[in-house]
């Protein structure tokens, strides 16, 4: 049985995933249905913002989550590795922790020093640390709910210019927006108070959380007629 734990790490997350949900993934989606599914349960979640529904915004941001994680693999992203190189326990702007954007108004991007010994070790931790990094208090949350479809149009973008141009440069940008995006993620169920580790480990804790299979049985219909 595959399983997520509330422990597990940003790595191992990706790779149950894969475990349970490629097989049908590499025989129904491509890139582009992939990018659809991510986007529709993302606006089901922002609906739920819009509706103060928390139950709602937690189901569909956990399943946008996870089909995220499918396209990340299908294009070979490690986005553990990923998300640490682009915020190293600091803004990916103005490089201070907390972020200080708002009050120092940078013109352009500041580099960023990499020290490993502050790289947290669990999804949980990487959403503490955003926690710290960009203060949930200082946002409403539809502030973030925003801030993560902005996110989101910017990697959908990036994506679709990837695949239109096929150029290697373009395929680390998809990396660098794909760490953008999983920051939102985390900061949006922050602002909701919404743990994704112990929801995660709820929802998936016996194989697919539909048909209960590993890998997932579920037939295509089943999967594009999910009702969340």
């Amino acid at each position: 049985m595959a399983s997520i734990k509330r422990n597990t790490t940003i790595a191992e997350c990706q790779k149950f995933v894969k475990e349970i949900y490629g097989l049908n993934n590499d025989r129904y989606f491509n890139t582009e249905d992939m990018l659809t599914q991510i986007q529709r349960f993302a606006m089901r979640g922002l609906k739920g913002i819009r509706k103060k529904d928390k139950e709602k915004i937690n189901i569909n941001l956990s399943v946008s989550f996870s089909w995220f994680m499918s396209l990340l693999n299908q294009l070979h992203i490690d986005i553990d590795e990923e998300v640490w190189q682009r915020f190293p326990y600091l803004c990916s702007y103005c490089a201070t922790f907390p972020c200080s954007c708002a009050k120092k108004h940078p013109l352009k991007r500041k580099k960023t020093f990499v020290d490993e010994n502050k790289r947290p070790k669990t999804l949980e931790g990487f959403q503490n640390m955003f926690k710290g990094l960009y203060p949930p208090e200082r946002r409403t949350i539809e502030d973030a709910g925003i801030h993560l479809a902005e996110e989101l149009g910017e990697f959908s973008e990036t994506i679709l210019f990837y695949r239109g141009m096929h150029n290697d440069k373009i395929f680390k940008d998809v990396a660098l927006e794909a760490a953008d995006l999983f920051s939102c993620y985390l900061t949006t169920l922050e602002s909701a108070g919404i743990n994704m580790a112990e929801e995660f480990s709820k929802i998936f804790k016996n194989n697919c959380n539909v048909c209960k299979k590993a890998p997932c049985e579920c037939s295509f219909k089943e999967i594009t007629n999910f009702k969340s």
